[in-house]
């Protein structure tokens, strides 16, 4: 049945927010190449960012070398990538059962651009969809994806059902999504908890983002900001005061 679909016109942007720089081993990385390999087995041009092995500002404003940063490569990930694709999946760990300060930190600068509108005078998000993976040994998944869909969804991006997926091992020190244990086998690749959710997101996201593509994203009237701030009220009245 997979073979009837064709999401050849897609591109999706993995950016993994781990702490640890190259080369050093991503397990966030492994549970993410679960949904690439997806993705590219069907024709979706996949693009995957390390954000900790770039030079991207602290901030909340487009370019940070305006604001007296010396350098930023934000503006040209957003520009050739972020803008380019259609699928964003944000991936990181937990700390302090929160998400990573890489990632805070990437939510911030994609709010930086929240401002830019579409050729439609739509936000410029509008008809993209997001999607996010949370790795860790502690508790807290859902509190991590509640964050980061709750702020996609805020700058425009669509989230479909089952947009999230993830893998923790026990509360306190131990092994981390992909690390070998001492009788073989693989930490969390058995878990088929996290296999069927991931696999699940991955289909979601491939599903709401060709519906977007080949109807022209979501459709341009009451909400194009554009047509807000030239007059247009789209129906609005405040309610009759008593």
């Amino acid at each position: 049945m997979a073979k009837e679909y064709d999401f050849s016109r897609l591109r999706a942007l993995f950016i993994n927010c781990t702490l640890k720089k190259s080369p050093d081993k991503s397990n966030t990385q492994l549970l993410a190449d679960i949904s690439i390999n997806i993705m590219k087995k069907h024709g979706v041009e996949v693009d995957v960012i390390r954000a900790i092995d770039h030079d991207i500002a602290t901030g909340v404003y487009p370019d940070m070398t305006k604001q007296g940063w010396k350098i930023d490569e934000w503006p040209e990930i957003y520009e050739n990538k972020v803008k380019a694709a259609d699928i964003l999946v944000l991936c990181g760990p937990i700390w302090l059962g929160d998400n990573s300060s890489v990632m805070k930190q990437i939510i911030e600068r994609l709010y930086a651009n929240s401002h830019l509108l579409n050729k439609d005078g739509q936000y410029a998000d509008y008809g993209k969809v997001g999607g996010c993976l949370i790795t860790g040994n502690e508790d807290g998944i859902k509190h991590c994806a509640m964050n980061v869909l709750y702020s996609l969804q805020h700058l425009g991006y669509t989230i479909p059902p089952q947009a999230d997926a993830g893998w923790i091992g026990e509360a306190g020190p131990g092994p981390s999504y992909g690390d070998k244990l001492d009788d073989g086998t693989i930490a969390g690749f058995d878990n088929d908890f996290t296999n069927r959710n991931t696999t699940f997101m991955t289909w979601n996201l491939l599903h709401i983002a060709k519906i977007l593509k080949d109807n022209g994203g979501i459709p341009a009237y009451g909400n194009q900001r554009s047509k807000w701030d030239a007059g247009s009220r789209f129906d609005f009245e405040n309610p009759e005061y008593r």
